[in-house]
């Protein structure tokens, strides 16, 4: 299982480190049962990894370029972020899919880069209200896995997380009910594509230690990607440590 902490556009470099090493000081010395993983920007990368490279913490990237090198000014190429100390890249979170009009193929690119570079790809798939409302949301998701997910994925070198967009930093999250349904189906998408059905599947969207154990209960969960409140230090600890 693993914990994921996006902070998304939050943080200087002062700021990241004093962030990444309150998380340390709370987790060291701990009996952690899963994975953590923060996500800084780009700019504090070198420096969180140097805060956390002994500690039980790994360091990931928000995203990546879809080119590996050349003329693209402003793009941050996936050899770039394994060279900086990353294991995982989170790509195809919504709100670059919506924000950066970023599609299914760019998504794909995207997760062969970082498969092609020795991390993981965190892909992911969401749904929006009108989507969820319309009753179109397995079939949403499903069209995202078909045009997103590489053929070459075991639960070793991918992850996906399900994030329902209306759920993301609206403090509302789904039932248990409508998760298991997604996990589900994206366990079942796995099997029927004859890929491993033992990728962690993530559920993302307004995740606090208020409602995290209830998301725990949830089958099929293998972790959670963490916005808002992996800012908080001392919280998403905790949330980590909830893990038995």
């Amino acid at each position: 299982m693993l914990i994921a902490g996006n902070w998304k556009l939050n943080c200087n470099i002062l700021e990241a480190c004093n962030l990444s090493t309150l998380i340390s000081n709370h987790l060291s010395n701990k009996n952690l049962n899963c994975d953590v993983a923060i996500f800084p920007s780009y700019v504090c990368l070198d420096s969180v990894h140097k805060v956390i490279e002994s500690t039980n913490i790994n360091l990931g990237s928000q995203d990546c370029s879809t080119y590996n090198s050349g003329a693209y000014t402003g793009d941050v190429s996936a050899s770039m972020l394994y060279n900086v100390g990353c294991k995982y890249v989170i790509v195809g979170h919504s709100e670059r899919r919506i924000g950066k009009l970023e599609n299914n193929q760019d998504i794909l690119l995207k997760a062969k880069n970082v498969l092609d570079n020795k991390m993981i790809p965190i892909i992911c798939v969401g749904e929006n209200a009108d989507e969820r409302e319309e009753g179109k949301a397995l079939e949403v998701i499903k069209r995202q896995l078909d045009e997103s997910v590489p053929q070459n994925i075991t639960k070793n070198n991918c992850i996906i997380a399900y994030e329902p967009i209306w759920a993301i930093g609206s403090g509302n999250i789904p039932a248990n009910k409508s998760i298991n349904e997604m996990l589900n189906m994206i366990k079942e998408w796995l099997s029927m594509n004859n890929k491993d059905i033992n990728i962690d599947i993530l559920y993302g969207g307004s995740v606090n230690k208020g409602n995290a154990l209830e998301i725990f209960s949830c089958n099929n969960l293998g972790g959670l990607l963490i916005g808002g409140v992996s800012l908080k230090a001392d919280e998403f600890a905790e949330i980590c440590l909830m893990v038995d």
